[in-house]
């Protein structure tokens, strides 16, 4: 269902004895979802609020992680778990013409839970309608040539003059219309090529800037762009700052010195005609306020019609195409990709803000100051410990499937990269929440089996995951128990990379010593037992003690005997060199309830 027109606002009037019918409804949800994206659009614009980065897996595979969105029409779009797709079995992917391909996303509504309509034969309408709107999204590739440029509008705060125009080359200055009083302004020359052909052009003039002085103090600007040589559509900018001095003079013309300019084309002098001045007022109002108030005089016509397309582009894909293959090459944000500064992300953006500098800092303004940040104490199942990725996979049963059957996903990229890596699969499915009174996804982690009596529909299989270290994947299996119903079984997986040691930075000045653990990872049922077993690397045998770094995740001895607690979860072992604590490494238990350990 589409629903890109968002005005006129119209809300229903209650009064006594009102009838209220299901357009009656449907006009409420209309107003307060337009309303809602309205607000979006005018406040936030378009573009990444979060996540929805999209990287290589592989040569032919891409990751769409996780994120949300705003499109040119307000609506929210929610990637709510990373996606795995092969680039070819994306919508689109057989128009791309050429080697550069851009990964889009748009809003989609689905009807969905058919339910049964009680006065379909009063109403004339269908036996069965669909009790929600299910809000998703759909991937898409489009040919790079194909994308519909986004509409910039011209501002009235930029005062433009044509330098030189001719069928191949479009000369333009750029300067602000209002510059406040004691403050810098850039000055822009930019060069346009229209045509297809190949031509080198050189350009140079002297303006001169009255009330203004240059980055050298000098009433004069000199410009000089060198032996352009630009492909059709292609543009290139110089800049060039001047500052309004604090003058009694509110107004100015910026003029090109007479005789000053000179352009060559291919090497050949080209006469240029007198261009007229640009004239520039002097206001007293600051740099903030005179933007917010050019910005601000956009109408609302003009605003929603900028941009009008459904669809946002999430990444630009360079491809290697032969007659009938393809690889991924590059995967990059391109220039059409766009982010919303949210204001949920201010801190963050603060924080990183800090590292930089719009000027260039010299040592005797810094003082050399040091800043010492503590370290943080509380390691438990932060960040710089677990690296996580989930996401679905699906396998295809085929025609028939009999018991004893087994089935085989294909190799999926869990991204994570190579190494120690555990991979945690459950059985997906739908089935009716009496609470919600609807429908509802759930997730069976371990013997699916155990959860029959509320729900025949799961089915009878045994599975079991391959992790391949070497390459960064896994391969399931399904072993089929008694005959589905069933031509497809979808799982959701997760992937958890535990880091060693080394990860962790902590072997830094100890003439490469280690320790590492026989088996650093183990799957133990609640209050069973394991000794953790250490090896010695570069270094004679020390005494080591043993720590868990969360309360209430079992016991350990100082013989290295970890006794798993009654709860399930992921627990961290601390294992160290009494007389020098750097070297150390981590083991993790993994603890399930028993009977669901070796699923």
């Amino acid at each position: 269902m589409k629903n890109n027109q968002l005005l006129p606002f119209e809300r229903n009037r209650y009064y006594a004895g009102k009838m209220l019918t299901s357009a009656d409804f449907q006009a409420e949800q209309n107003y307060v979802n337009n309303k809602r994206r309205f607000v979006n659009n005018m406040m936030f614009g378009s573009g990444i609020v979060c996540g929805c980065n999209v990287l290589s897996l592989d040569d032919l595979s891409i990751l769409v992680e996780s994120g949300m969105a705003i499109d040119n029409f307000g609506r929210e779009i929610v990637i709510a778990s990373s996606v795995v797709k092969k680039l070819s079995a994306i919508e689109g992917f057989d128009t791309i013409a050429g080697n550069k391909a851009l990964l889009c996303i748009k809003y989609r509504e689905d009807n969905v839970h058919t339910v049964y309509s009680v006065g379909y034969q009063d109403n004339k309408s269908s036996e069965y309608e669909f009790n929600r709107v299910s809000e998703s999204y759909d991937l898409f590739l489009m040919d790079a040539s194909n994308v519909v440029p986004r509409v910039e509008l011209e501002t009235e705060l930029l005062a433009r003059q044509s330098l030189y125009s001719d069928s191949d080359h479009r000369i333009t200055l750029i300067v602000p219309s209002q510059i406040p009083k004691g403050k810098s302004a850039k000055v822009v020359v930019r060069i346009d090529k229209i045509s297809s052909k190949p031509v080198t052009l050189s350009y140079e003039s002297v303006l001169q800037v009255p009330v203004f002085t240059t980055a050298n103090r000098s009433r004069e600007l000199s410009l000089e762009l060198s032996d352009i040589n630009l492909l059709e559509g292609g543009c290139i900018e110089k800049e060039y700052w001047i500052t309004a001095q604090d003058t009694p003079v509110d107004s100015a013309e910026l003029v090109i010195k007479a005789g000053s300019s000179h352009l060559k084309i291919d090497g050949h002098d080209v006469d240029i005609p007198d261009v007229p001045s640009v004239k520039v007022s002097i206001v007293e109002i600051d740099t903030e306020s005179l933007v917010t108030r050019e910005i601000s005089k956009l109408s609302l016509e003009l605003r929603s019609g900028l941009n009008t397309t459904d669809y946002l582009v999430l990444a630009c894909i360079d491809l290697v195409r032969t007659e009938s293959a393809y690889i991924i090459d590059k995967i990059s944000d391109g220039n059409d990709k766009r982010y919303i500064a949210s204001p949920s992300q201010h801190f963050e953006r603060t924080k990183l803000s800090a590292f930089f500098s719009d000027t260039p800092v010299h040592e005797e303004e810094t003082g050399n100051t040091e800043r010492v940040i503590s370290e943080d104490k509380e390691r438990g199942m932060s960040s710089n410990h677990f690296q996580i990725a989930t996401g679905t996979l699906e396998i295809p049963l085929g025609e028939k499937p009999r018991r004893g059957d087994v089935r085989y996903s294909g190799e999926i990229m869990h991204g994570l990269g190579k190494g120690n890596v555990y991979v945690e699969i459950g059985y997906e499915q739908f089935e009716d929440d009496k609470s919600l009174g609807m429908s509802a996804k759930s997730t069976v982690y371990g013997n699916a089996e155990l959860f029959a009596t509320s729900n025949d529909n799961i089915p009878d299989v045994e599975t079991a995951v391959k992790v391949l270290n070497d390459k960064g994947s896994f391969i399931v299996a399904a072993k089929i128990g008694r005959e589905p119903e069933f031509l497809t079984l979808t799982y959701r997986w997760v992937a958890i990379r535990f880091p060693s040691g080394n990860d962790l930075g902590l072997l830094e000045n100890n003439n490469n010593k280690s320790i590492t653990v026989d088996t650093p990872t183990v799957i133990l049922g609640t209050k069973d037992s394991y000794f953790f077993n250490v090896n010695f690397n570069n270094m004679e045998k020390c005494s080591v003690a043993y720590e868990l770094t969360e309360e209430g995740s079992g016991e350990i001895t100082a013989e290295g005997v970890y006794t798993a607690p009654a709860k399930e979860g992921v627990f961290e072992i601390r294992i160290y060199c009494v007389e020098n604590p750097s070297v150390c490494t981590y083991a993790y238990a993994i603890v399930k309830k028993k009977g669901l350990e070796n699923a």
